[in-house]
């Protein structure tokens, strides 16, 4: 079995139920486990701004350009050239990661042609599914039973720290800086799992652009700052320009410090095992229960 993966999430649900010596190729965002780094990369980025706004001004554009078929590049010849019998990809974000019609394209000229799994999770058991799918399509439909049960287990212990009786704080989780937006998909989930409230968005639904008196208007107590991609120090690269925003000082988490920056490219972004670890962080934080959180989690406290 020869596998190549596209997708940083689905690489690490491959490594997780102990695939990691089919991986033949990978995307040019896949770097967990870091012992996979060695191996071919088959994509690249077009994009190539630094700042939030620039960011999200040539996306804009570039899915605006219909001659601008993707927002990322496909080593075609030496995907080819691997001869996998299985890619894994997705359909989730065309922002995100390679998208699924150019995967399709590319293996359509390949011969025999691999099977293709595509992801595309919306809540926390869609991705638990999604490790199934991936196991029973490389041949380790057991081990990836066993890893899901795992982390399904790990999962409700921690939500066992949470007092379902007690109204939890309003928390806010910011998926990019400028233009602002909460995060959706599994993330509101895992918030209100966690024991806090995500009213600026729904479990299941798409990550949204919202304006500043949206965020106001909602006076979250808590406020998580992961952008999509984003490390912890780009993250506080960014992080002046917004405290220079009027509205910055005026949000209730502000006031009270609970504002925190958490690795968005590692961490909440990647539909796969870690947002177990996420999940715990949650409830660590939010419900002051630091025995039930991670070992290591990258997030750092905002001051001012």
């Amino acid at each position: 079995m020869r596998i190549v993966s596209l997708l940083p999430s689905a690489t690490e649900m491959l490594c997780a139920i102990g695939g990691e010596s089919l991986l033949v190729g990978r995307s040019h965002e896949c770097d967990y486990p870091t012992s996979i780094t060695h191996l071919p990369v088959l994509t690249g980025q077009r994009t190539a701004a630094a700042t939030s706004a620039a960011i999200d001004q040539q996306v804009r554009d570039a899915l605006g350009d219909a001659q601008t078929p993707s927002l990322y590049t496909l080593d075609v010849e030496h995907l080819t050239a691997l001869k996998p019998d299985v890619i894994l990809t997705q359909d989730l974000c065309d922002v995100c990661s390679i998208d699924l019609h150019t995967v399709r394209a590319a293996a359509t000229h390949m011969d025999p042609q691999p099977v293709i799994v595509s992801s595309n999770p919306k809540t926390i058991d869609d991705v638990f599914d999604d490790m199934l799918r991936i196991g029973e399509a490389v041949g380790l439909a057991s081990e990836a039973r066993d890893a899901m049960v795992e982390l399904r287990e790990r999962y409700w212990v921690a939500r066992e720290y949470v007092n379902a009786y007690v109204p939890g704080p309003e928390v806010a989780v910011l998926e990019w800086m400028d233009p602002l937006f909460i995060a959706g998909h599994w993330t509101p989930q895992l918030v209100e799992h966690a024991g806090g409230v995500h009213s600026l968005n729904a479990a299941g639904a798409k990550s949204r652009q919202i304006s500043p008196e949206e965020l106001l208007e909602a006076a979250p107590e808590r406020l998580v700052i992961c952008p999509c991609g984003f490390d912890l120090e780009t993250i506080q690269r960014e992080l002046p320009a917004m405290q220079a925003q009027r509205w910055w000082k005026l949000l209730p988490a502000v006031h009270d410090g609970n504002v925190v920056m958490v690795d968005g490219n590692q961490m909440f972004a990647r539909p796969g095992p870690r947002l177990v670890d996420a999940l715990q962080w949650l409830v660590a934080w939010i419900n002051d229960r630091p025995e039930a959180g991670p070992r290591q989690f990258p997030v750092r406290t905002v001051t001012g």
